[in-house]
Parts: C-alpha cells; structure tokens; sequence
C-alpha cells in the first residue's frame, strides 16, 4: 500500500515516527509532503526511504498561497498513485481534501483527515466558527475518514459534519516506557539547573506562547510568595522576554526557570514533583500525558482536551479554569503540602497514561481505521 503523509509544515511528521517505522516494516511504502521552509520534514524519514515532496502551504487559510498549494498536492498525489492520502493539520488538510476530491472518484484513493483540535467549539470567539466551520463543513464531503483525539470534537462532527466515516482515537501516542523509565541523578540535574535541592519542583513543557498560558502559573505563585516552590518551563516562544520579565517584576525572577527548548524532557520531568498543564486550548494535550507517564500529579486547566485524562482523577480541585490564578494556587499549595497526594495522583497518572500509549493507538490506526 502506497500513503502520503500531508502537514502544513515539515516538523509536525515528528510525531508519527514509530507508526510510520512499522508500516514501512510491513511493507508499506510512506511519503511525505510538507512547507518545508524554516521547518523540516525530519531527515530520519528519508533515511528510512520515505520521499519529501514540498508544497508551500501557508498557516493563514485564506492565503493566496493555497490555492497554488492545491495544484502542486494534486500533482504529488497524482503521480504518486497512493491508495491513502493522510492529512493532518488544518491548512493542509483544507487544501489536500480540495486537491483530491476528483481523484477520489477517478482511482479509488481513499482521504483520511486527523483533526488534532477543531478551531471551532464551545466558547471560541465567534469569528473561528465564521472561519473555520464553513471551511471544515465544506471538505467534510471530501473526507473518508475523520479521526478526532477527544470525545467534545467526535460529537461535533458526528452530528455537523459529513465525513462517510468518522472515528475516535486517542491522540497520536505518548512513549510511555521513555517517560515511566526515564533515569536521573534529580540532586545533580538541580544543581545543573540551579534548582535547591529540596524544593518542590513543578514543571511545564510547551511553546512559551499565549494559548499555553504559562503566565497564569507565575502570577500563582506571585500571589503564594513561597520561596520552597520552584518552577521550571522547557521551551522557546515570543512570550520569553514577558514571562522572564513578569516573574523578575512580581519578586519571584530566582524561582522561575527559563531553560529554552530541550532534549532531555523525561529527565527533566523525573527532577520535578508536579506537572502544570495552564493551556487556554488544547485537542489532546500530549505534555500533560508524557508527564503523567513520568509519575508526575498534574495540575491542569479544564478544556477539552485535558477532560480526557484529567477528570478520571478520583481528587477534586485540579481542573482550574485557565484564567484563575487563585484556583491555580491552591492547587500547587496544595500539592506543595500535602507529599502523599502526590503519591496517589502519581499511580492514577500513570495507570490513565497507559490507555494514550503510542502502542495502543498504533493498533487501533493499523487495524480499525487503515484495515490492513
């Protein structure tokens, strides 16, 4: 079987390595086609006989630029004569469902679609409903199947759009022996940090930009004033210089951690004690589950993405809204006192982890949804 892998830009294939190494290992031959400029398809993909095809599909929807991008996807897809085109990210799913709505007729060729989080839901300013919906409405009768990653998006497009198929699947995957068995010298990796020893360590993992609200868990601990509570975000953003400059202004600059983009996040969250999950948005949420994995307690923002795993938690009180830093503080006081809740929302992290795991998705996208 031949299938093509499309996304706006190159770096978003990451997350589908391990699927994509055991469809190659059984035999099936996997491309890709991407915008790779400034953002690369990874070059383990053509290490492992995968073809890069570019195509310059723009991030804004209504950008001139897609419509070339429909010419060059219904080429690739042309002469490339996949059975499966799979396209993720909105952009690219926009422009590949326009692109292949003839071919489907013509040869057979079958169009997935994974939304990794509609832009329209409930409580989302109107204007991504005026956008977005009509858009996703319209390609719908071009989509064999719609996976969705939460229960909040399935409902929305069982009963508005129309997809012949559409189907649940719990995200993409999460590694969760890398992120369970993960080894650290924690005294040591804090003093790399600089970190104090005993502390309690909470960690966030995400771009630094506004929808992953980082800014509400220092205006948190601002409003806590504990010099025992440390917080540390792995990650790069045009939110940097704010984030440094609200935690020096709020008198708490020596407890907050800038560390950038990083390589080492299953050690990083093995030195922590709890992990904080602020997003305003989220489709799924895959840093909130990694540190669950990890055995870390999470303290997270209720959306629809984080109601998947966060509210089978048997505690109340670690759903804050994303804009209430006093919820958001008596959450983390309340973890900071209290070591054996830690404990017990460490064992119910990582049994929930393990339904998200990277294995069982890639059963459930091997044999329910590609049916080989």
């Amino acid at each position: 079987m031949r299938i093509l892998y499309v996304t706006t830009i190159g770096r978003t294939t990451r997350f589908f390595e391990q699927f994509i190494r055991e469809l190659i290992a059984a035999g099936h031959q996997v491309d890709f086609a991407a915008n790779e400029e400034g953002s690369a398809v990874p070059e383990v993909y053509r290490e492992i006989g995968c073809q890069v095809f570019h195509a310059a599909f723009s991030r804004s929807p209504l950008s001139s630029d897609n419509l070339k991008a429909i010419k060059s996807v219904r080429k690739i897809v042309s002469d490339g004569n996949y059975d499966i085109v799979h396209c993720h990210t909105p952009v690219a799913s926009l422009v590949t469902r326009l692109a292949c709505r003839k071919l489907r007729k013509k040869t057979g060729l079958k169009v997935f679609y994974t939304a990794h989080g509609f832009h329209f839901y409930k409580g989302v300013p109107f204007k991504n409903w005026m956008i977005y919906f009509p858009l996703e409405w319209l390609c719908s009768f071009y989509t064999d199947t719609l996976i969705t990653i939460n229960k909040e998006d399935y409902d929305r497009a069982q009963k508005r759009l129309h997809a012949k198929r559409t189907a649940y699947v719990p995200g993409v995957g999460i590694d969760v022996e890398r992120f369970a068995g993960a080894k650290v010298d924690r005294a040591a990796k804090r003093a790399e940090l600089g970190i104090p020893e005993d502390a309690f360590l909470l960690i966030s993992v995400g771009e630094l930009n506004r929808n992953k609200n980082h800014e509400i868990v220092i205006r948190a601990l601002a409003k806590l004033r504990r010099p025992d509570i440390h917080y540390m975000i792995a990650g790069k953003g045009p939110q940097e210089e704010h984030l440094r400059s609200l935690a020096n202004e709020s008198g708490i600059g020596d407890n907050v951690h800038l560390l950038g983009y990083r390589h080492d996040i299953p050690e990083l969250y093995k030195t922590a004690d709890a992990d904080v999950f602020p997003s305003i948005r989220e489709g799924l949420g895959l840093a909130a589950l990694e540190g669950m994995a990890a055995g870390l307690p999470l303290i997270c923002s209720d959306n629809r993405g984080t109601r998947e795993y966060a509210l089978s938690y048997n505690v109340s009180g670690f759903d804050p809204m994303s804009r209430d830093e006093n919820m958001f503080a008596a959450s983390i006081e309340n973890l900071a006192d209290h070591r054996e809740l830690c404990e017990e929302l460490s064992r119910q992290g990582q049994t929930i982890a393990e339904k998200f795991s990277v294995k069982k998705v890639n059963i459930i996208m091997y044999r329910d949804i590609y049916g080989i």
